[in-house]
């Protein structure tokens, strides 16, 4: 194309327009010829045995897989959740292995480390790859070179490949548990209230837990509730119990939760309607509603086409207690009694109170902790007289006197309910 002619100003800058239009069309052209599959090898059996670990890293050490999913709602692509260094991991390749002809395709992995790192060298990352046209896929090798052996590389299966009908309303995600975990009474507590408010499904991702607290997650394994992750995260990077590297100078931060959340997410997007994140001294408590359900299908109905619905936190002391409720068979147990902390802490001006979320898990493409990073629609916040989360732990405002706190008793309601079912898991776990 030749530009000349009257030299004006006007004409000069359609020319320039339309020479950087073209330039960048062609850039993203390339770019996404250079991820499409290519056959390289054909005529082969895929050999290896299928990866369980939860964590696996590559030869590099410095990404390690934890899951590849299925994902069609931008193209049909797998999408591997891992963890990657954000400035040594530059290229990654997907290889598929489609049977029964045997072709093995090469995919150019897009690399997208999530946002929300705060300032540590290892973030959560997923490694987009596009799949071959004419295969569906079953398992997947991840490897940081177009060129090698299949046979030598760990191999995965796709997970969501198939779809499914939802088999639970609500499913919990607990990331991660760690420091030899033995708050062992406010867990089962935790636990009853999340079934009482409709949770079928709670998932942890555990690296440590004391002795005791094994035996209760055992029962609820047996019982169906509780699915456990192995998250060994510590035998391969130096983890931080804090949230920001300036904190501690290691590897990741907070035991790798971000990266066990995405996969939690993704673990459930076919099997349960909504996921809920948050920890497990945390409970969102509906203020209007008697459930979850109820309250769900109320915010869905007010606010169509949103898929995430984020509640505020609110700290009730552990520090201060209320002489109620005082169970003799409770006491032997390790662990705080949430029916005697009714006091919370007021808010402070300059603070904003944090968020935990409810969310569509088909409507999310990447979550932090507090808030989503990519999703489909929009996200609102529900008002503290709809909802709010009863988080018992250590206070914020240590330094404030009871007077100074505000008496809320939102969990009473339950009290019953709670009670009774508590002391029929102490009694059946035999603790």
């Amino acid at each position: 194309m030749f530009c000349g002619g009257k030299k004006s100003y006007f004409a000069a800058t359609v020319c320039i327009i339309t020479l950087t239009s073209m330039v960048t069309f062609s850039y993203i052209r390339l770019q996404r010829l250079a991820h499409l599959p290519k056959i390289i090898q054909e005529g082969r059996r895929c050999r290896r045995e299928i990866t369980n670990k939860t964590i696996t890293p590559l030869k590099d050490n410095r990404t390690f897989i934890i899951s590849p999913y299925f994902d069609d709602r931008e193209g049909k692509v797998t999408r591997v959740i891992g963890i990657v260094h954000h400035e040594d991991v530059k290229e990654l390749y997907c290889w598929f292995c489609c049977q029964p002809h045997g072709k093995i395709y090469v995919s150019k992995a897009k690399i997208d480390v999530h946002s929300d790192r705060f300032g540590f060298p290892y973030g959560a990352a997923d490694i987009v790859c596009v799949e071959p046209e004419n295969c569906d896929p079953t398992h997947v090798s991840i490897h940081q070179s177009p060129h090698g052996n299949i046979d030598q590389l760990p191999r995965f299966e796709i997970k969501n490949r198939k779809a499914e009908t939802f088999s639970v309303d609500f499913t919990v995600c607990i990331s991660a548990m760690f420091g030899n975990y033995n708050n062992v009474l406010q867990f089962i507590q935790s636990m009853e209230m999340y079934k009482i408010l409709g949770v079928q499904k709670v998932v942890v991702y555990k690296n440590s837990c004391s002795q005791l607290m094994e035996k209760v997650l055992k029962f609820y394994m047996k019982e169906g509730t509780v699915e456990i992750i192995p998250w060994p995260i510590n035998s391969y990077l130096k983890v931080s119990s804090k949230w920001h590297f300036s904190m501690d100078g290691t590897h990741i931060g907070y035991y790798g939760q971000i990266t066990a959340l995405n996969d939690c997410i993704y673990r459930n997007m076919q099997r349960s309607k909504f996921v809920v994140l948050n920890d497990a001294d945390e409970i969102i408590l509906p203020l209007k509603h008697p459930d979850w359900k109820t309250m769900m299908s109320s915010l869905q109905e007010q606010n169509p086409g949103t898929g995430i619905f984020l509640f505020e936190n609110h700290i009730f002391p552990e520090t201060i207690s209320t002489p109620v409720f005082n169970i003799s068979s409770w006491n032997t147990v390790p662990g705080v009694n949430i029916l005697q902390h009714v006091h919370r802490e007021p808010d402070r001006r300059e603070v904003i109170n944090p968020k935990k979320m409810i969310i569509d898990p088909r409507r999310v493409i990447q979550t932090s902790v507090h808030s989503v990073l990519r999703a489909y629609g929009t996200s609102v916040n529900v008002p503290m007289d709809v909802a709010l989360i009863y988080h018992c732990r250590v206070p914020l405002q240590g330094n404030l006197p009871k007077e100074s706190l505000i008496r809320d008793t939102s969990l009473w309601k339950y009290n019953s309910s709670l009670i009774m079912n508590v002391n029929k898991v102490l009694r059946q776990a035999v603790l």
